[in-house]
């Protein structure tokens, strides 16, 4: 059923804030602030990304080409294939783990505070 009737003032129940503008959201982009956020995230993500690409394409490597050594016993049936293998998933754990208390302590704070600005700014009317 349609109604013509105006959304309830800010601040009252039912009200849905509004939505920040174009211009907004490129403001922020432009911020010294998001530009910290943004450097933030990458000098964390970036060079963790290409250690982990390297690591695996070395097991991948040494898995083609040096057969020998990945099929050297290190202890009973156990191989440096299997220990390189499992190695591969305890580092997207530890760099998992490690992604989370980067983001708790450095890039939450700072997207929260951004967040946090935009909404109190839109709400505000500008």
């Amino acid at each position: 059923m349609a109604t013509d009737a105006a959304p309830p003032p800010h601040g009252e129940p039912g009200h849905d804030p509004a939505h920040p503008t174009t211009e907004e959201f490129i403001e922020v982009q432009e911020s010294a602030e998001f530009g910290e956020l943004r450097h933030s995230y990458r000098s964390f993500a970036f060079p963790l990304t290409v250690a982990f690409i390297a690591w695996y394409l070395l097991y991948v490597l040494l898995s083609n080409y040096a057969g020998d050594f990945m099929g050297t016993k290190v202890y009973g049936n156990i191989n440096v294939a299997l220990v390189f293998g499992l190695a591969q998933f305890a580092t997207t754990f530890l760099i998992a783990w490690l992604y989370a208390r980067h983001a708790a302590a450095r890039l939450d704070p700072k997207a929260e505070a951004i967040k946090t600005r935009m909404e109190s700014r839109t709400e505000a009317g500008g």
